[in-house]
This record gives structure tokens, sequence and C-alpha cells, in this order.
């Protein structure tokens, strides 16, 4: 069981304890403890009960309950607790900015026992008449459920993709045939699955369907060639069956979204596709190859016909990551450790270390004195790991005016500075816009964090004019953000193509807290790889020496044109 299973089972228990008027110094301690497990940089699970005893911030009882947890999956204490709770309250416990308190008022004295009895009762404006809540809260509630309805159904690619591809081992070796893929959203990697999409050469019969109910699906309907399935967790599985010669014109059709495919339809429709692959059809199509990701329907066939087609960027292209976060701030490890791995494990030439600014007090963000003291530390880590390199960076937040949170001299003493909103989220579009144009006008702004945001599949982001956002980038030789945490990927790949048109470089960031965390620069490729991103438009696939050159000339224009 993994960390971040177990922190949210403790943290809806703390929920489920206050909801019913529990201890509130045990409310306290089961939230608190949510809290602690979820930055713990080692797996609990592993951990024997008398080590969980241990951990500081758990103690005997609460390790007990994680034990108990994770050897019955249940903790019979909570159990009892949702067997008196009605289970629409549950879910609304669940929702995001709806706390036990409010939560009470909602059951209690409106008598509403579900989402959609909430839902409707924001649109009867019954909400703003109880104890707590007014208009703004009942608009936001209301927001809150319409965007959970509308991802019903809907995974992150990073939460789907190790199921994906263990079923789709699992079927190879049931079938035992290489004609089996994984083919629709998932193959161009959509950052938002809805459902898997399998394509598999042999005839549906009774030996075929035992061999997917064999893999662990559920086989719910079936058709002429095809079925859908669902697996144990609920994901919906979509197969398609076809004869093998046929194989390549069916992935073909079944990967590309429909206006791609229609459009390749009419290019090959007096054709004899039989027996040919996907370069061979693209060939016959009069088109160079096109990878599954950029198969959008948007420009990608003239670009195709025309030899102009990006060569997409690896995950071995990257040379070095920036934005990331240590125990100086709201981290799990130490820039010393987050160096390290870089060095050793992902073989990697620098590090730029990005701890939040002052005015995140929530993730203990840096005050002046202790810029100073870590910029220190990390010259001394320069010493000790040569060649490796550590860059002094910051996320410097963009305050409600649109300027940074330290003075021009603080600013100065960074390498480079990535600028973020992270606070007073709810903005018209023209304020979102101005607020970052402002921030990226700045002089000592070297990257654009994420820039609206979002959120998949929990918030949607503030609303903002990308075009005049990334105009405003191109003019200030400011880099934009491919935040590659699964939940954000964050400059859209919509909007990939437009920066790169206007000179504006990318660079795909983990926003890493733990070591962990750098892994989701695999999502940060295969997004950009989406966007059409080639690793000349990235900044970390630059080398340690380019890279120190490019922030160098940034700090002596903004020298000059501070001077002048």
């Amino acid at each position: 069981m993994e960390n971040k299973a177990i922190a949210r089972t403790l943290r809806l228990f703390s929920q489920l304890m206050e909801l019913h008027n529990e201890n509130p110094f045990k409310v306290k301690s089961l939230a608190n403890s949510a809290f602690k497990v979820d930055k713990l940089p080692y797996t609990l699970s592993k951990k024997s009960l008398k080590e969980m005893e241990t951990i500081d911030g758990l103690g005997k009882s609460t390790a007990a309950k994680i034990w108990e947890l994770i050897e019955t999956n249940s903790i019979a204490e909570m159990e009892t607790l949702i067997q008196n709770t009605p289970i629409g309250i549950v879910e609304i416990l669940q929702l995001k900015g709806v706390g036990p308190k409010k939560v009470l008022v909602i059951w209690k004295h409106l008598g509403i026992e579900s989402i959609g009895e909430l839902y409707y009762a924001c649109n009867e404006n019954r909400l703003i008449e109880a104890k707590g809540f007014g208009l703004k809260s009942q608009e936001e509630i209301k927001k809150i459920i319409e965007f959970k309805m509308a991802s019903l159904g809907r995974y992150l690619y990073a939460r789907i993709e190790n199921f994906a591809e263990s079923l789709l081992v699992s079927l190879k070796e049931s079938f035992k045939i290489e004609h089996l893929l994984l083919t629709g959203d998932y193959r161009r990697r959509c950052e938002i699955i809805e459902g898997l999409d399998i394509l598999i050469a042999t005839n549906l019969n009774e030996l075929s369907l035992g061999l997917i109910e064999s893999a662990g699906l559920t086989i719910k309907e079936k058709k002429e060639s095809s079925i859908i399935c669902t697996s144990n967790d609920g994901i919906e599985i979509f197969i398609t069956f076809c004869n093998e010669p046929d194989f390549g014109w069916k992935l073909l059709k079944t990967t590309g979204s429909p206006e791609h495919v229609a459009t390749i339809e009419k290019l090959v429709i007096s054709l004899d596709l039989v027996s040919k692959t996907e370069i061979e059809i693209y060939a016959l199509a009069g088109l160079k190859y096109i990878e599954p990701e950029l198969r959008e329907g948007k420009n990608e066939i003239q670009l195709s016909k025309e030899d102009k087609l990006p060569t997409l960027i690896t995950f071995s292209d990257l040379k070095g990551t920036v934005h990331n976060h240590s125990t100086w701030s709201d981290g799990v490890h130490t820039i010393e450790e987050m160096a390290i791995y870089c060095r050793d494990e992902l073989n990697l030439q620098y590090l730029g270390m990005c701890d939040h600014s002052k005015s995140a007090f929530y993730a203990n963000g840096l005050n002046e004195i202790r810029v100073a003291a870590q910029q220190r530390e990390i010259d001394e880590l320069n010493k000790k790991l040569a060649p490796f390199y550590v860059f002094k960076g910051i996320e410097s937040d963009i305050l409600y005016d649109g300027s940074l949170d330290y003075s021009d001299e603080v600013l100065a003493s960074f390498d480079f500075v990535v600028a973020s909103i992270h606070s007073v989220l709810k903005m018209s579009e023209e304020k979102a816009t101005e607020r970052l144009i402002k921030a990226v006008e700045n002089p000592y702004t070297t990257i654009l964090g994420h820039p609206t945001g979002r959120m998949l599949l929990t918030r949607s982001g503030y609303s903002i004019d990308h075009k005049k956002v990334i105009d405003a980038c191109a003019d200030n030789k400011v880099i934009i953000e491919i935040n590659a945490n699964p939940l954000r990927l964050d400059i859209d790949w919509r909007w990939h193509q437009y920066a790169i048109e206007k000179g504006v470089m990318l660079s795909v960031n983990p926003d890493a807290h733990r070591i962990s965390g750098f892994n989701d620069m695999h999502y940060g490729v295969l997004v950009a790889r989406k966007g059409g991103v080639e690793a000349k438009n990235c900044l970390n696939t630059m080398s340690l020496e380019e890279v120190k050159i490019l922030l160098e000339n940034k700090k002596a224009r903004t020298s000059f044109s501070l001077n002048h």
C-alpha cells in the first residue's frame, strides 16, 4: 500500500471523527499523522509495527491503526463510523474544499445525503440560507461538483500507465501473439484517458473470451468484433479483434483522433491496405510516418506532406532538471540527496533548486536570511560534487499585483527565478493575464511556472489569454515551464507549438518535492512530444555549460537594462 493511499484513509478517518463530534485532540492528531505519512521519504507499508511506533508524529495508537489498515485493508473503528454515515455524506466529505463542519450543516440542517441532492440544492439557492454558507461558497461548491461529475470515468495518464502496460504484457503472454497493442487516446499519450483501447489480431471466439477473463477482466458487453470489459478497479477496456492482414490499418484507425483518421481515409480510399504496416500506409498516402502522439487532427498531416514533422524530444535528451524543492521549504530530501540521485541514478549534469519564496509561508518559504544560508550550502555542494552542478534558483510567488516577493537585490542573487502563482487563484481572465504578464516583464524572471495553476481532474485552473502571455514571454526572453507533475502538465500541450513559433523556449520541470518526483519528467517528456517539442526547443536538453552561458547572459541583460 502506497503512502498516499494510507494518508488519504487517515485524512478521511479524521474527517469522519470530526463529523461525529469525536475528541478534537484525536481528530487533530490523526489529521497531522495523515500529513506526516504523505511526506515520508520511504514506503511505510514495508516497516514493522514497532518501527512505525517510533516514527515522529505517529505514536502507538496511530501506528496500530496504520498496521491494521495495511494488514486488513480497513480500520475497524473507521468502518463503524462509515456504517453510521450515509454513503453520500462520505462522498461529500471527499469533495475538495468542503470540510466536516460544512458537511455537518449540509447533512443535519439541510437534510442532504448525496452529491446529487447537494447539486440540486445549489441550483435552488438553498445553501445560502444555511449557517456558514453564502452565495460565494454555494457557487464554489456547485463548480466543484460539476468538475467532479465531468471527471467520472476519466483517468490521469500517469495513474493508468502501470495498469495498462501490465495488462498488455499479461494479454500477450496469454494470446502468444505480437500483434496485440494498446491504441486510442492511451497510445496518443493524452493527459486524460477515458478507458483503454486494445487491438488484437485474432478471432473473437470462446477461446479468446476465456483468455480475456483469465487476465482478470470482466466482460460486460459483446459485439460482432469487439467487447467491452472492466478491470477490478472499474477501468473500462474496449477490445477490438481483427484479422492479422488488417492489423496495420486497424491500428492506425483505432489510434488517431476522428479528425486525423477521416483525413487519412480520404487519402487511401482506393488503395490496397492488406498486410501493410502503419509506416507503409502513411507512405501510400504520400506522407511521412506520423508519431501516435501527434495524431490529433491539428496540422500534423500538412507538416508530414511538407516533410516538416518535428523530431520529437526523448527522455534521453534531458541533461538536467530545474524547478525542484528540498527540505529547505516543503521538500522531503536534502539538496545533496537530490543532487546525488540526479548525478548517479539519472546521469544528469545539473540540478536547479527552486524552494518556495517567503510569501509561501504554508510551504516554509525562505526569508532573506535563509536564502543566503541556502546559497552558502549550494556553494559548498558545488565544490564537493563537481563537475555536477547545483544552480541557485527560487520559485518566487507572483503576488496579486504581478510583482515578485523579493527585492531586486535578493532576486539578483539567484542564478535563475521561476515565477509562479500560488495564491488568490480566483481571478477573471483579464486579471490573471495582466498578473502573469507583469511577472514576465520583471527583468529577473527566468521561467514562468505552471501558467494556469490547473490540477487535472481536480481543479480547472484560472483562465488566461495564452497568446498574450506567450507573446510577453517572447518579448522578454522568458522560458515557459512544462510542469511535469501528472496533475499539472501545464502549460497545456495545445500551446506548445504557438510558443515554439514565437521563439519561446520550454522547459520540462518535474517540480519534484522528493527524489521519486524526478520520475515525473517521464510524463513531462510524453506531453512535450504531444505538443511537438524537439530537443532544441527545451532548456534542460542543453548541457551544463550551455545553461550556464544562457543564465549568465540573462543576468547580464538584466543588469544592463536596470542600469540604463
